[in-house]
């Protein structure tokens, strides 16, 4: 009977198990890695960017999102809309996959692959060109032999009959213009946009072929000598614009017999001197007043060939936007039912960024994007995500951010595809990011697209090499070409010790902390108004006086002594400076304690930034440790410090073999007792033993985590503040703070004590401190309880402190720090723990229940939930690969559930482990009639509820 009540309950906690947890990556935040191809339609009003991975991204209005993944990893090098709102990508493998949109579902994994005839060469096959027909029957291929493939749509059978051959082109051509030069491939193809009939074929060396599609005939050779890169059909079809590689573009009237004089028609725009190749030209006419020409490159080699320009040309008007990095691919938004009207923006995908000039607007300024954003516009170092803003806080943030954002163009975002279904976040989430630059960026977490909020910059605290007046949307009066700057990606930094690298933001009091590279700890406070005023840095020995170490790292940043003016928001108030000057490894704030704990590889301290004194220095440094003292940026020292580590080893090793030299008869003795104390005992299956980390090991003494928490260190019945901390060499020290009254707190100091150490038994590095309360719930955050924001801890029962480290999870009782209860991780399958944080998982059948668990990520990628206070395994998924570093090392968890890490230097991936706390795009687009007889559609749906993995690509 006992085994079967227990296999009962085991039925019923797998029942709550389901109810709780569950595993998905929901989606990608950000601008997408290495994009290669870019489409847009004008009818769907959708964005689509294809990647050197296989991947096609779909936006639409902001909340709209979709993706599809091709089957092999080969870059997506092309991406059209077919006319009846199918989907085209050609990958640089020369296959053409047909994205199909059925009923309800844009399907990511019903697609037809097209192959040329197999009997032809890959060299005459591979495909250079696409069109596709506006008749939405048709689609023309253009190959790198010279040859023309007809396809039929949707069937994609190849109409052999219709084919355009090399010597059906050629038939015509002037015999001095073939036997000079061999045609090459298909550079270009486009439509008449009057006569769907015709359509121009241009060649790599420069001729260009109007070709009648119904008569199967050439109507037109166009034998221009320079080297062809693209070509553009005016919308009335008079004339035909081509653009060429040495920097010039020619127009070509429609129907004229002599065309041999290219010089009166050839234009170089920025000659006399060699320029480069103009990538891709646009015309497009207004209704009153000049056309828009638009063209990609042009620029004279010698003087600016590395630069990455669009030059746009409105009668009198001539800017050359110069872009922070390669342009993929460009195109213009008309207005207007039909999308014939006037252009009223232009939209730009560069490597780095997506841009989007409103080009109605005087000056021409950038449009801001609700998502594509570039969160590596400076690298980013570290995130810190807030659960549940208050509304007065989110409001004064965004109303900083918006008096950033005035150069922004006033216009809506014009691409504005389907619909969000999506209901509204049920709480305002943010998610900070540090930066190499030594910014703060802040964004809207709370749904879909991850919306830029607000920037602060720590760079003005300090003197750097950059100059304040700088401004990158200033142009010089005079220059030629007019270059204009515009996008924010900039991967440089004046000073790399500006870098983040920890961030704690109070919610409920507004203040902020922000740590850099240099053992800098700034404190701020968000005010509504500009403030000039003066930061002294307060600085803190952390070596206490130690004598015979030496800092071979980089110095400390020197700090502004005049008054600095800062802009509304965050501005700082408090500056503390460690010596040596570190990288700050951990931080903490407690508002209402007014209290800021840090920690870097040398120590730890505790700033009261009320007072602006030093509450407590110190030292966690190992004497043998000489690698803490030389610094990220010394590189002399590793074969020297491993050399001596081994031989420390090897030596160690040999005297523990002299001491326990005993006879062979005792040794089988003790292997008989041995293994009859083991047939008692139930061990775990597959146990292993952990060595003992050495103390001799680098970095001991460096500060993994630190913890406030309000509990009973001296006895069972007075609870009193307290400052813990883990290190590097599983040490946890504990000391108690004596806090000041409310209304003494301005006049009398903290101070603080040293009232515990615990040292683990295996100097396991401490990676989280969780005090837990007399219900064994986690303790609330600073000021939850005074907003009314969570119930008041138990202080009636014992308190419990759980201490993470990387092998093991460990419970001891308070105050007497006796150990209660453990749960192997390392010993039990390998892993270490590299992330952990609290959070609270809500029941998907029920609203009144949930529970705290313990979110752990190893260093094999793999996501555990631990249920407190039991301490045991509830739940674990394989989430990130384990040989993705980067990403394992930039996870950061929220507090229901959710988690983000770095895909690329440029993306989030979003996951979620609750059942009830999900963010997800759900979204429809309707697709219109497409007025085809042999595609006659009704109203069609693509519906996209999941971004998950249904990866049954056929």
């Amino acid at each position: 009977m006992k085994r079967f009540r227990r296999h009962g309950h085991e039925s019923q906690r797998d029942r709550l198990k389901q109810e709780l947890y569950q595993f998905n990556k929901t989606l990608e935040h950000g601008f997408p890695h290495q994009p290669s191809a870019l489409g847009y339609s004008p009818s769907l009003k959708l964005l689509a960017i294809g990647n050197r991975s296989g991947a096609i991204k779909l936006y639409g209005d902001p909340g709209v999102e979709f993706m599809g993944l091709h089957d092999e990893n080969a870059a997506v090098t092309q991406v059209h809309f077919l006319p009846h709102q199918d989907l085209l990508g050609k990958t640089n493998q020369s296959t053409l996959i047909y994205w199909i949109n059925k009923v309800s579902i844009f399907q990511t994994k019903k697609k037809k692959t097209i192959y040329l005839p197999l009997s032809a060469p890959p060299s005459v096959t591979r495909v250079t060109a696409v069109l596709a027909h506006s008749s939405g029957e048709l689609l023309l291929l253009g190959t790198e032999g010279g040859h023309v493939f007809i396809v039929e749509v949707p069937g994609f059978r190849e109409l052999e009959e219709r084919n355009i051959s090399l010597e059906q082109v050629a038939n015509g051509v002037p015999d001095d213009y073939i036997g000079r030069r061999n045609l090459e491939h298909v550079e270009a193809l486009q439509e008449n946009p009057v006569n769907p009939n015709q359509v121009i074929i241009g060649y790599g060396r420069g001729l260009m072929v109007i070709w009648d599609l119904e008569k199967q005939c050439a109507l037109q050779h166009i034998p221009a000598t320079q080297q062809l890169e693209s070509v553009w059909w005016i919308d009335d079809g008079s004339y035909v614009l081509s653009s060429h590689s040495d920097g010039s573009y020619c127009r070509w009237m429609v129907g004229e017999e002599d065309l041999n004089d290219e010089e009166e028609k050839s234009d170089i725009p920025y000659g006399h001197f060699p320029c480069k190749a103009i990538s891709k030209i646009i015309q497009l006419p207004t209704e009153e007043g000049p056309p828009f020409l638009l063209f990609s490159g042009g620029m004279p080699r010698a003087s600016y060939g590395d630069r990455h320009c669009i030059t746009v040309i409105h009668g009198k008007k001539h800017i050359a936007l110069d872009f922070t990095s390669r342009i993929i691919d460009f195109f213009v938004i008309r207005e207007g039912p039909r999308h014939t009207g006037d252009p009223s923006a232009l939209v730009v995908l560069v490597e780095e960024e997506l841009v989007v000039i409103d080009l109605q607007t005087e000056g021409w300024p950038v449009i801001q994007t609700p998502y594509l954003v570039p969160l590596h516009s400076s690298a980013i170092t570290c995130s810190h995500h807030v659960s549940a803003i208050p509304l007065k806080l989110w409001e004064r943030i965004l109303a900083a951010g918006e008096l950033q954002n005035t150069h922004y163009s006033k216009k809506p975002w014009p691409i504005t595809g389907g619909t969000n279904m999506a209901p509204d976040p049920p709480q305002r989430d943010l998610l900070l990011t540090g930066h190499e630059d030594g910014t703060v960026c802040f964004w809207d977490a709370s749904g879909v697209c991850l919306y830029p909020m607000y920037k602060l910059s720590t760079a003005g605290v300090f003197h750097t090499d950059s100059d304040p007046n700088d401004n990158l949307n200033q142009s010089s009066e005079g220059e030629w070409p007019p270059f204009r700057k515009v996008g924010c990606f900039d991967p440089y930094s004046d000073d790399p010790r500006l870098g983040v690298q920890k961030i704690h933001l109070c919610k409920y009091s507004g203040y902020l902390t922000v740590a850099g590279t240099a053992g800098q700890i700034l404190v701020l406070e968000l005010n509504d108004e500009a403030a000039e005023q003066t930061v002294e840095a307060k600085v803190v020995d952390l070596l206490q006086g130690q004598e015979g170490f030496r800092w071979k790292g980089h110095t400390r940043l020197d700090v502004r002594d005049e008054p600095v003016m800062f802009p509304p928001g965050f501005q700082p108030f408090a500056l503390v400076q460690c010596q040596p000057p570190a990288v700050v490894t951990a931080l903490t704030l407690h508002s209402e304690w007014k209290l800021v704990a840090f920690g870097t590889s040398h120590g730890f301290g505790l700033y009261d930034y009320q007072q602006k004194n030093n509450v407590l220095v110190k030292c966690t440094l190992n004497p043998s440790d000489q690698l803490a003292m030389e610094g990220p940026l010394s590189r002399v020292k590793s074969i020297k410090k491993s050399l001596r580590q081994s031989f420390r080893r090897i030596r160690r090793s040999r005297v523990s073999l002299r001491k326990h030299h005993v006879n062979n008869a005792q040794i089988q003795d003790a292997n008989a007792r041995l293994e009859a104390e083991l047939a008692e005992m139930e061990l775990a299956p597959v146990q292993r033993k952990i060595e003992a980390r050495s103390s001799d090991d680098s970095f001991t003494g460096l500060v993994r985590t630190l913890y406030f928490a309000d509990t009973f260190l001296s006895d069972s019945s007075h609870n009193s503040p307290s400052l813990w901390a883990g290190t590097n060499g599983g040490c946890v020290f504990a000391y108690m703070l004596r806090v000041p009254t409310v209304e003494h707190r301005a006049e009398e100091p903290i101070t603080a004590h040293q009232a515990k150490e615990i040292q683990l038994m295996h100097r396991a590095p401490v990676v989280g401190i969780v005090v837990l309360d007399g219900h064994g719930a986690p303790l609330p955050e600073p000021l939850e309880v005074a907003h009314d924001l969570a119930r008041s801890p138990e202080m009636q029962g014992s308190h419990h402190l759980l201490v993470i480290s990387e092998e093991q999870f460990k419970v001891f009782t308070l105050p007497k720090v006796s150990a209660k209860m453990k749960l192997k991780l390392t010993a039990v399958d390998g892993s270490r723990v590299r992330r952990v944080g609290v959070a609270w998982f809500g029941s998907s059948r029920s609203e009144d229940y949930g529970e705290s668990g313990l979110v752990v990520l190893t260093n094999q990628g793999d996501v555990h939930v631990v249920s407190l206070p039991t301490v045991k395994m509830q739940v674990h998924y394989p989430c990130i690969r384990r040989e993705d570093v980067s990403g394992i090392a930039s996870c950061v968890f929220t507090k229901h559930g959710q988690g983000f890490y770095l895909i690329s230097p440029s993306e989030f991936e979003r996951f979620s482990l609750s059942t009830r706390f999900v963010v997800e795009p759900r979204c429809l687009v309707e697709v219109p009639h497409s007025g085809t007889t042999k595609q006659n559609r009704s109203l069609r749906v693509m519906e996209h509820a999941l971004l998950n993995d249904e990866s049954e690509y056929s």
